[in-house]
């Protein structure tokens, strides 16, 4: 197992550092990051909308809530509207975070790099059209079918742009006594001229080979087929594999991986929240089979791992002191999805006893969560996205609106984690008696 452990040092570990530490993987790492808040809101207020307001709620049933508000449904459309400053124009926020934050590593104007790459983004946008007379653009593309254009626009104005404001030759300098804000605008007005004329440059090219525009073309050629090949529970099963096991070697498997998972899944992600706040029922959403859904949702109470498994199969079985100590000091965090405590302190990483129900619990229950929705669907899809760290259980019946069979499921895999984990504690208690 020592050779085993040295090879992954000498061969994943190093590629796996260099990925988590490229600069533009980091910077769409964190610009999803950063805008989660927003996209848990808008989650929520759907959260919302299906717990109270819909007629197939838990809650609404239990309390026949529509026999006493007869038009409950319709309080809906109040909160409807929340999606439209958040899911619908994600790209819009991906355009100028990604690029502020490339802007940040090379020491410039962050603000200014953000709102070029933004009006980069909305030159290569799809032409207007008129509509009775009046000039509308679609905005297909604003939300997430735009993330890949938003992504790539973002990542190049951010690697250029600041690259231009440092020649000295293209600074406009301004007296001393301009105000800072406008000889700073200045300063940077031609790199910005020239990234603008670019940018119109490549779009008139890209009309003139696909009049639908560069979105189109991306989207076809490498979004779709992307979200098709990787959004699926085979794609689901690996990026689970891959993460357990980075964490396994000592790397943050999610934050290394969460670049790629954002560009297959949060379109599929997306797409369901909308179908949803559309009043679209949780039976028929039309991604079944996503991150956010599978994982998250069904295999990753306690965290990556599922280690909240782990956690009280060491309260059952575990004899050895250090172990329960550890298991006491991480369960709170672990109820909240924290496992760092448990990853590093009993330890999982490079314990080859516990890597392998690290890596096998959370890939079991992804195909468990995805018997019961899509196979054999017995529960409404968990569509509905919480915040991250909403305790197992509680997440899927949030998740589902209420749904009280989906509560029950998460029992269950919480179950088939502990039985899981359970043979391989009680093997790290053989392993010490040997050793002692």
């Amino acid at each position: 197992m020592q050779k085993f452990n040295d090879l992954l040092d000498r061969s994943l570990v190093p590629i796996a550092t260099r990925l988590n530490n490229q600069r533009h993987v980091a910077a769409i790492r964190d610009a999803f990051m950063l805008i989660f808040p927003l996209t848990i809101s808008s989650s929520l207020v759907i959260l919302v909308n299906n717990i109270l307001f819909s007629n197939d709620s838990f809650i609404v049933q239990l309390f026949q809530l529509s026999k006493i508000f007869p038009n409950l449904e319709s309080a809906q459309q109040v909160l409807a509207s929340v999606a439209n400053g958040t899911i619908n124009i994600m790209s819009v926020f991906i355009a100028y975070l990604v690029a502020q934050l490339l802007a940040k590593h090379f020491d410039a104007d962050a603000t200014l790099v953000g709102l070029t790459s933004v009006a980069a983004f909305m030159i290569l946008y799809p032409t207007s059209f008129s509509v009775d007379g009046v000039n509308a653009i679609s905005t297909q593309y604003l939300g997430a079918q735009g993330l890949f254009v938003a992504m790539i626009v973002a990542c190049l104005v951010g690697e250029f742009l600041p690259k231009l404001f440092k020649v000295k030759r293209l600074q406009i300098k301004m007296p001393d006594m301009v105000p800072p804000a406008v000889s700073r605008s200045f300063s940077g007005m031609i790199p910005i001229v020239i990234i603008v004329a670019v940018t119109a440059l490549i779009n008139f090219l890209v009309l003139m080979i696909a009049p639908e525009g560069i979105n189109e073309l991306i989207y076809k050629g490498i979004q779709s087929p992307l979200r098709d090949l990787g959004g699926n529970v085979v794609g689901v099963l690996i990026l689970a594999f891959l993460q357990t096991l980075l964490f396994s070697i000592g790397i943050h498997g999610p934050n290394t991986l969460n670049a790629v998972r954002s560009a297959i899944f949060t379109e599929q992600d997306l797409a369901n929240l909308d179908f949803i706040n559309q009043g679209g029922s949780l039976w028929d959403v039309p991604y079944k089979e996503t991150w956010g859904v599978l994982n998250d949702m069904f295999a990753n109470m306690g965290g990556t791992g599922m280690t909240l498994g782990l956690i009280i199969a060491i309260f059952i079985a575990s004899k050895r002191p250090e172990q329960r100590e550890i298991a006491k000091m991480s369960l709170v965090p672990g109820i909240f999805q924290i496992n760092e405590p448990i990853i590093f302190g009993l330890p999982i990483v490079l314990n080859p006893i516990m890597i392998i129900p690290f890596i096998l619990t959370p890939m079991v229950n992804i195909l468990v969560g995805y018997f019961v929705t899509v196979i054999w669907p017995i529960m409404p899809t968990p569509a509905i996205g919480v915040p991250w760290t909403t305790p197992g259980i509680i997440n899927l019946f949030l998740g589902t609106g209420g749904n009280a069979v989906a509560a029950i499921v998460g029992v269950v895999c919480l179950a088939i984690s502990v039985l899981i984990y359970l043979p391989f504690v009680i093997a790290s208690n053989r392993s010490q008696k040997i050793e002692a």
